[in-house]
């Protein structure tokens, strides 16, 4: 792994936040820290710019560039572990089977390291597996030529067919969201409890699935076509990665969970389109606000993130923000599935509340994290003072997520979605996270409106535009 700073010494990471989460003061936002590289470089120190190709698939490239001050003039390490940060950001953002990395000083130093970080024997061999698992082939790190570093535009359009009579389904590690929807109308709405990351058998997945589709079809004179959103990579349909299959053996997923709704398609023989949730939650932003730009935050059981460009379209990124770091304090939590610290999922999701509920000296029952998220929202509503500063936390941590996001995403609007954003508790996320982009990033303040949709919306607005995903006669 990359050094953590030696001693008290710090050269990127000595930064100044305005705002400071209670339960969590360790908190470092790696988006004060790339302010801090830039200050650095414009003080006078030398710069190198990076540049970050990614290649997903042949004919599939992004390409990223990023300037940071000389490794050679910092002795504390904390450049080369943001540079790591960043291209860890990068393959959770995007996606990738090939990094090729060019620094502008001609040194290779950065991706031979990168290289023995991201491996089967590495750190962080756990994301290097998943993107193994999500392309069909081992990741590959290596210096490249600049001149190889061309991207392509694969963005497409993605639902918003209103059209007939259609099932809608949302599959999350708590529960399982249906919507009925005829012309666009929902005639019928419901959330199914569930709990599939213990369960190893597909066919109990494929069986509970099934079980709600028919449940909606009853709603329905008949059936024209079934979208779904589903957490984990989703590619053409086919999980890739999934939480929500955790438990099944690499050979089971291999052989029947990755055409799990190809099968099911068959078998209801109507048109049946699955993508990534978080795709799903910028798509329904889109549909209910009626503008481009979107950036969806689902907080959930983890923490699902999508993004519609300028021109309302998907881009063929993973999306994956769960594992990507917005923390650079070297001893930041530890994520329990990937084993990294700093990362999404313990900010943004169940997983977070409870993390912060602890800390604030909540007992909490032992049971699935969403009991205990409503536990703690139940304690919210009868006045419990110790439940406001775990959400001005997340809302705090999310302000200034939200201004390393930019760096990556052009969005103007973001829209929170998930059960912990039920209740008080999504207020105050809203409002502290607003007030962080006042006080630290005024430019981003005026350019992006922070949206929270209606109790209904959030609940089951994502199954509703995931029936919007196939077009009729597809």
């Amino acid at each position: 792994m990359f050094p953590a700073p030696m001693g008290n010494h710090s050269y990127l990471s000595d930064i100044r936040a305005k705002f400071i989460p209670s339960l969590d003061p360790d908190f470092q936002p790696i988006s004060l820290v790339l302010r801090q590289a830039k200050r650095r470089i414009t003080d006078g120190t030398g710069a190198v710019e990076l540049t970050l190709l990614l290649e997903r698939l042949p004919g599939d490239r992004s390409v990223h560039r990023v300037s940071l001050p000389n490794p050679a003039d910092d002795d504390s390490g904390e450049v080369e572990r943001l540079a790591e940060r960043i291209c860890k950001f990068l393959l959770w953002q995007q996606g990738a089977s090939r990094v090729g990395i060019h620094s502008s000083d001609g040194n290779d130093r950065l991706a031979k390291r990168l290289a023995k970080v991201y491996n089967a024997d590495g750190a962080r061999a756990f994301d290097a597996d998943m993107m193994q698992r999500a392309y069909g082939r081992p990741l590959v790190i290596e210096a490249i030529n600049p001149a190889e570093a061309e991207a392509t535009d694969t963005a497409k359009a993605i639902g918003g067919h209103l059209d007939g009579c259609r099932i809608g389904f949302d599959l999350g590690a708590s529960d399982y969201k249906l919507a009925a929807v005829q012309d666009g109308e929902p005639v019928f709405t419901t959330e199914i409890p569930w709990d599939p990351r213990v369960e190893a058998d597909p066919a109990w997945h494929r069986a509970k699935i099934n079980e709600g589709l028919k449940l909606a079809a009853e709603k329905l004179p008949r059936v024209d076509a079934i979208g779904g959103s589903s957490a984990g990579i989703i590619v053409d349909s086919e999980p890739r990665v999934a939480s929500l299959f955790r438990s099944v053996p690499d050979g089971q997923f291999a052989e029947r969970v990755r055409p799990i709704f190809r099968s099911l398609g068959k078998e209801w023989s109507v048109p049946f389109e699955v993508a990534n949730d978080g795709d799903v939650t910028a798509l329904a932003g889109a549909m209910s606000l009626k503008t481009n730009g979107v950036l969806g935050l689902a907080m959930g059981s983890s923490q699902a993130v999508g993004f519609l460009d300028q021109q309302g379209r998907i881009t063929g990124w993973l999306n994956e923000l769960a594992f990507a770091p917005v923390d650079f304090h070297p001893a930041g939590p530890v994520d329990e599935w990937s084993g990294d610290i700093g990362c999404g999922v313990q900010y943004f999701s169940q997983q977070g509340v409870v993390r912060l509920a602890k800390l604030a000296g909540i007992d909490l029952p032992d049971a699935h994290p969403a009991v205990q998220l409503k536990h703690v929202q139940e304690l919210h509503e009868a006045g419990d003072e110790r439940v406001p500063p775990i959400f001005d936390d997340i809302g705090i941590c999310l302000g200034y997520a939200l201004g390393l996001y930019a760096e990556f995403y052009d969005f103007s609007q973001l829209l929170a979605l998930g059960r912990v954003t039920s209740g008080r508790g999504g207020e105050q996320i809203v409002a502290r996270a607003e007030e962080v982009l006042r006080g630290e990033f005024p430019e981003l303040a005026e350019k992006v409106q922070l949206q929270l949709p209606d109790e209904k919306s959030k609940r089951v607005g994502q199954a509703v535009a995931a029936a919007s995903l196939p077009k009729l006669g597809a």
